[in-house]
């Protein structure tokens, strides 16, 4: 063990727990000898919480309406204040999970290290391993004050494990005085519409790219993707020229995907896409230009024209 204690921020979701909530929990448990959550939903989370090594989970009040992120990031920097805080705090690289790492580390005055994928022990300390320049390389960084290590992680960063343990015990943190922030209220909340499985969790993802020519022309991923039982994704290029919404964006500004299965239909592979879907168990790639980048990570290139690839496919999973 590195640390005493880590509390993971765990987010509820309609379906139970997030699964980088999860993946947390499990990364928390090989370092620390105490993980416990934080949460809105400690009563909906704990059981998963605890099959995930958490002990306890810490409920904070006052968010029905509001932002999650003054009371989540004032709670916790009142429980450090008072001396019962953690030694470390995991947050997923989500919508809630940035504000509550922007927000803790301003009432903290600590650092924060960012676009983690992984923590490791580095001399007795923690420390972030974050991919720079593209995700071409890897580097390694600690924090050498002595606040409380703030680490913001991407999903996909680990797998979550069940370590077989009981639901965690649910206890109350204070939420501080939150003054003007805390008066913030949330008029309205946009749910994008969903068939099948999302990006994040998908098995199979089939992603389209500029390589597709023209926006109508992405139906065709839609349709394989509908085929496959897959969640289709897009490169950042078709996403900025309008084709389709950010949130199907694979990439380093986009989501991390790991699904078992990535095909990439017209994309070139540009360093940015890469480091979204390089950690895909297998990936397939589809592109006319043999010389495509997306062929030096794939485990299968067809070397061809997607217009007639995309349709053969369609087709012959029709026929199946």
């Amino acid at each position: 063990m590195t640390v005493g204690k880590i509390w993971v921020f765990v987010e509820a979701t309609d379906g139970g727990v997030s699964n980088t909530s999860l993946e947390l929990l499990t990364k928390a448990r090989d370092l620390a000898e105490t993980v416990e959550g934080v949460s809105v939903a400690a009563n909906d989370v704990a059981a998963a919480a605890g099959a995930h090594g958490a002990t306890t989970v810490h409920q904070v009040d006052g968010t029905d309406g509001k932002l999650l992120g003054p009371a989540v990031a004032g709670a916790i920097a009142a429980a450090v204040e008072a001396g019962t805080g953690p030694d470390a705090v995991l947050i997923a690289t989500s919508y809630d999970g940035r504000d509550v790492a922007g927000r803790l580390s301003v009432k903290l005055d600590a650092p924060v290290i960012t676009n983690v994928v992984d923590v490791v022990d580095d001399g007795g300390t923690l420390a972030g391993v974050e991919p720079i320049f593209g995700g071409t390389t890897n580097v390694t960084t600690r924090f050498t004050s002595d606040k409380p290590d703030i680490f913001l992680v991407r999903p996909k960063s680990f797998a979550a494990e069940e370590s077989g343990g009981a639901p965690a015990a649910v206890s109350g943190l204070s939420v501080p005085d939150l003054g003007a922030t805390g008066a913030a209220v949330v008029t309205n909340r946009f749910v994008e519409e969903q068939t099948g499985p999302s990006l994040d969790d998908a098995d199979i993802v089939v992603s389209g790219g500029r390589g597709l020519g023209e926006s109508d022309k992405f139906e065709m991923v839609e349709q394989l993707a509908k085929a496959l039982g897959a969640a289709p994704g897009a490169s950042r290029a078709i996403v900025d020229a309008g084709w389709v919404p950010y949130s199907y964006q694979v990439g380093q500004t986009g989501k991390v995907v790991k699904p078992n299965v990535y095909i990439a239909a017209g994309i070139s592979g540009a360093t940015q896409h890469l480091v979204g879907m390089k950690g895909s168990k297998t990936i397939i790639a589809i592109n006319k230009d043999p010389e495509a980048p997306i062929f030096s990570v794939a485990d299968l290139g067809i070397v061809g024209d997607v217009h007639k690839v995309l349709p053969k496919l369609i087709e012959a999973l029709q026929n199946r």
